[in-house]
C-alpha cells in the first residue's frame, strides 16, 4: 500500500497528526467512510489512545474509557489506516506537503492535526521538578515520589486535584493560586464539600484498573527531538493502577497554601548560600526549596508542576500563515478548518474560533477532544464530497463527567457562571459526604449545573438547560431533595 513503502515520497488522501483521542477519533471515523482512500496517521509514540466501552449517558453526556493499545491494532481494524510512528518535521501547508521526521514525504488533500498539548512548565530544565502530562511522566512521578517524604504540588487543575487525593505515605504541600481547590470545575462552595475527603483515611482501594496499558522500551522509542515532551495526554484515571506512595509510614496529609504561587525554586546549595533572611535550620535539609509568593519556604523531595498546557502548535507554524487564538491555540472556524487552505485541527492543539452557543464554552478535556475529532472527520468527509454540514449537537451544551476524590462529578452548561456576570443566581444543596448539588439561573432560566456524587439528576438537568423553560415560579423547591424534581419535568 502507498504509504508502507519507505519511498520517501507518498499522494495520500488524508493525513491526521497525533495518536491522543481526537486523532485517533478523527482516523477511525475518515478511514470507515472511505474504505478505498489511503488514511495516514502520524504519531510521535509506539502507542495510541483509544475509546472503549463508549456510553452515551444522555444528549449531550458520555462516558468512556480510554486504552492505550499498539498502533496495529488500529491498522487491522481499518486495512486502508497506516500508521506511522513519527513526529513531524515540517509542514509547507501551501504546497499540500508534510515532512515525518523520518525522512517521509507526504503530499495530502486533506490535513488534520490534533498534536495535543504539553505541559506549562514552572521551569524548564530543573531536575527537581517534574511535569506530569503523558503515561511515561506518570511513572518517572511514581519511581520519584516512592522515595518522598515530601513533594510541593503547584496548580489547580484536574491532574493536581487527582494527585493530591492519590498520594499516600507522603507529606503534600500543595499551593493554589486561587481562593478555593479547583476552581477551573467548580466553586468554593464545592471545593468545602471535597476538602474533608482529604482528611479521611483512605481505605485500601483495590479497584480494577480500568485502562489497559502497554508499556514501551526506555531506549528512547518514545521520544523525540531533545525535548522528549511527548505522549498524549493521561486521562482522569490516570492513576489507578499505579501506587503513589511516599516512604513515611503513616499517610502525612495534605497542608494548601491559597492565592500565592511559586516566587523561586532553590536547589539545596543555592538555598544554603542564599541571603534568605530566615531560620535555615528550621526547615532542615531537603534536595530542593520552593519559595511562594506568599513569604513562606518549604523544602521537599521535588516539585510537581500541573499548572496547566499549552497547544503544540511548534511543529507547524515555521513558513505558514496560521491564525493563533489568545491562548496560542490554532484558531478554527464552525467546520474545525484552520485559516490554511484543506488544513484542519481538533482536540487540545486548536481553539474554537466560532460564536460559541450560550451554553457551550471549550474546555481542554478528553470529551471534547473526541468530538472534535469525530467532527472534524466528518467536515473533511464533508469537503470532499461536496456536502453541506450543519455544528454539531454536542457544541450547543457543555457536557463532561469526570471523578474527583473518588465521587462522580457531573459539569453542565454554565456551570461555573463563567461569563454571566452579576446576572445570575446560585441554588445550592449540600449533604455532607453525599452529594453536591449546584445549579446557576439566569432570568429564572437553568444555564449551568455542577452534580457532585449520585445524584441521578443530570438528565432532567441537561433537559431544563436545553429547553429554557422558566423556573421562576419552583424558586427554592426546585432542589426540595423531598420533591421528585424528575416527575416535574419528564
Amino acid at each position: 500500500m502507498c504509504c508502507n513503502s519507505m519511498a520517501s515520497d507518498k499522494q495520500v488522501t488524508f493525513v491526521i497528526v497525533g495518536g491522543g483521542i481526537a486523532g485517533v477519533t478523527c482516523a477511525e471515523q475518515i478511514a470507515s467512510q472511505f474504505a478505498s482512500d489511503d488514511v495516514c496517521l502520524l504519531t510521535a509514540s509506539p502507542l495510541v489512545k483509544t475509546v472503549t466501552n463508549f456510553k452515551q449517558v444522555s444528549k449531550t453526556l458520555e462516558e468512556f474509557d480510554v486504552e492505550e493499545q499498539p498502533s496495529s491494532v488500529l491498522e487491522e481494524k481499518y486495512p486502508n489506516l497506516k500508521v506511522i510512528q513519527s513526529a513531524v518535521k515540517l509542514l509547507r501547508a501551501k504546497e499540500h506537503l508534510l515532512q515525518a521526521e523520518n525522512g517521509q514525504t507526504f503530499h495530502y488533500k486533506k490535513l488534520c492535526i490534533c498534536s495535543g498539548a504539553r505541559p506549562k512548565l514552572l521551569t524548564q530544565d530543573n531536575p527537581h521538578v517534574l511535569g506530569i502530562r503523558d503515561t511515561d511522566s506518570a511513572q518517572e512521578f511514581q519511581k520519584r515520589l516512592s522515595k518522598a517524604k515530601r513533594i510541593v504540588v503547584i496548580g489547580n487543575g484536574g491532574i493536581a486535584l487527582e494527585l493530591v487525593y492519590e498520594v499516600e505515605g507522603c507529606e503534600v504541600i500543595w499551593a493554589v493560586k486561587d481562593r478555593a481547590i479547583g476552581n477551573t470545575f467548580f466553586d468554593a462552595g464545592a471545593a468545602q464539600f471535597l476538602i474533608p475527603s482529604l482528611e479521611v483515611d483512605k481505605k485500601e482501594r483495590s479497584l480494577p484498573c480500568k485502562r489497559a496499558r502497554y508499556t514501551t522500551d526506555k531506549t528512547g522509542a518514545g521520544q523525540s527531538g531533545a525535548t522528549g515532551e511527548l505522549g498524549s495526554a493521561l486521562g482522569p484515571d490516570w492513576h489507578e493502577g499505579i501506587e503513589l506512595r511516599g516512604t513515611e509510614q503513616n499517610s502525612s496529609g495534605v497542608h494548601i497554601e491559597y492565592e500565592c504561587e511559586v516566587d523561586k525554586i532553590y536547589t539545596q546549595q543555592e538555598f544554603l548560600q542564599s541571603q534568605l533572611d530566615t531560620n535555615k535550620s528550621e526547615l532542615g535539609l531537603w534536595p530542593a526549596y520552593v519559595q511562594l509568593t506568599n513569604g513562606k519556604i518549604y523544602g521537599c523531595d521535588f516539585v510537581v508542576s500541573a499548572t496547566g498546557v499549552v497547544p503544540n502548535t511548534d511543529p507547524f507554524l515555521s513558513g505558514n500563515n496560521f491564525e493563533l487564538a489568545g491562548d496560542h491555540g490554532l484558531r478554527v472556524d464552525d467546520h474545525m478548518r484552520t485559516s490554511e487552505q484543506d488544513v484542519y485541527a481538533a482536540g487540545d492543539v486548536c481553539t474554537a474560533g466560532w460564536e460559541p452557543s450560550a451554553l457551550w464554552q471549550q474546555m481542554r478535556l478528553w470529551t471534547q477532544a473526541r468530538q472534535m475529532g469525530w467532527y472534524a472527520a466528518r467536515c473533511m468527509a464533508a469537503d470532499v464530497l461536496e456536502e453541506p454540514i450543519e455544528l454539531d449537537f454536542c457544541f450547543e451544551l457543555f457536557s463532561h463527567i469526570t471523578k474527583f476524590f473518588n465521587y462522580k462529578v457531573v459539569l453542565l452548561g454554565k456551570f461555573n457562571a463563567q461569563g454571566l456576570g452579576q446576572d445570575h443566581e446560585l441554588l445550592v444543596r449540600c449533604t455532607k459526604g453525599q452529594e453536591y448539588v449546584k445549579v446557576v439561573l439566569t432570568g429564572g432560566r437553568m444555564v449551568g449545573a455542577v452534580l457532585i456524587g449520585e445524584t441521578d439528576l443530570e438528565e432532567t438537568f441537561e433537559n431544563l438547560i436545553l429547553n429554557q423553560m422558566d423556573l421562576s415560579r419552583y424558586g427554592e423547591e426546585l432542589l426540595n431533595p423531598n420533591i421528585d424534581i424528575e416527575d416535574y419535568f419528564d
